[in-house]
Order: C-alpha cells, then sequence, then structure tokens
C-alpha cells in the first residue's frame, strides 16, 4: 500500500527544491522522512540538501543511514565520503570513497577524492594510486593529471613525473607549466610559454 503522507511531502520538497527554496525543500523532506523513515531516496535527498547548506555533520549523517539501508549504493557512499572530507572527518572519508570505488571502479569522483585525501596526509603512492585511476577515467581531468604528477614528485618518480608532463602538455597546457614548475623539472623548463 502506497504511503501518501510520504508521497505528498515528497512531492513538496520537490517543488520547494526546484524554486531554489532550500530550507523550505529540506523541511518538506523531513515531513516524508517521518512518514517513512526507511525510503533511502529521501535519506539521500536530506543528505544533499544538508551539503548544500554546508552543514556537513547533518549530511554525514543522512548519507550514513542511507547506506545503512542501501549498503550496495555506490553514489550514496560517495556522497558520504565527500561529506565527511568536507566535515573534516579524513579517515572515514577514505573509507566511505575505497567502498564507493569497490562498488563502482568508474566513478573517477570517488578515485580523485580517494587521491586528494591521501596526499593530504602524506601517502603519497596511495595518492598517486587512486589518481591515477581517475586519470584513466577522465584522460582530459587537469586538475586529477596535475595532482598524480605531484604525487609522482613526493614519491620521487622522476620518469613517472615526466609521462605526467607529457600527457598533461597534450592538453591542459597551463595545467602542465604549473605542474613543470611545481615539480622543479628544469629538463622541461623549454616547454614553459
Amino acid at each position: 500500500m502506497m504511503n501518501y503522507d510520504h508521497v505528498r511531502h515528497g512531492l513538496r520538497g520537490m517543488f520547494f527544491n526546484m524554486l531554489g527554496q532550500t530550507e523550505r525543500a529540506r523541511a518538506a523532506y523531513l515531513d516524508s522522512h517521518r512518514a517513512d523513515p526507511t525510503h533511502a531516496a529521501t535519506l539521500r535527498t536530506l543528505g544533499w540538501l544538508e551539503a548544500r547548506l554546508e552543514h556537513w555533520p547533518a549530511a554525514e549523517a543522512w548519507f550514513a543511514r542511507a547506506v545503512d539501508l542501501e549498503p550496495n549504493d555506490a553514489h550514496a557512499w560517495f556522497n558520504l565520503g565527500y561529506v565527511r572530507d568536507k566535515g573534516g572527518m579524513d579517515e572515514t572519508a577514505v573509507a566511505a570513497l575505497k567502498r564507493a570505488t569497490e562498488l563502482d571502479p568508474n566513478n573517477d569522483r570517488a578515485w580523485y577524492g580517494l587521491g586528494m585525501l591521501h596526499a593530504r596526509h602524506g601517502r603519497h603512492a596511495e595518492a598517486a594510486a587512486a589518481l591515477a585511476e581517475a586519470g584513466r577515467l577522465q584522460p582530459m581531468n587537469g586538475l586529477a593529471w596535475y595532482a598524480l604528477g605531484m604525487a609522482w614528485h613526493h614519491c620521487n618518480e622522476p620518469d613517472k613525473v615526466a609521462e605526467v608532463i607529457e600527457h598533461t602538455l597534450s592538453h591542459d597546457p597551463q595545467t602542465a607549466q604549473r605542474l613543470i614548475r611545481d615539480t622543479e623539472r628544469s629538463d622541461y623548463a623549454h616547454r614553459l610559454g
């Protein structure tokens, strides 16, 4: 049997969200959640709305509930990792992003976020592994390739840095130039504009 209160409040939430009235949308989705606390899509939407308001602990709580209900939802795990990262919960963010990549190995954003978290904590080999996946999935993403080059630089892998520079020069010369400067690759100085 359909829970009409849940649906009615959810539709109100969608309407207010389309109008850009985030607080009213949030209130309607909270009513929808009270009508059906086991509806994972409502939990994810509440997480997204809280994240939009930069209420990181609240967003984290909603996404955590969503993955408890649907533990194989890669997108929810990614969002959980994202809000944990934004909220300064780095190690639990790593765990959530790892789970997202296990469930969906083609999620370039999860690989990128995982790589950036590893880099932030000085785990440059782990960062390079994750960022290499992000770059493989999004070969034109200059940010991912720059971060990969820096990770290889910190791992003291000059040949791998050179590969990243060559790749980046072909599609994002400005990022390549920044990477050349930041890794102090004087052997590429002639390529700087």
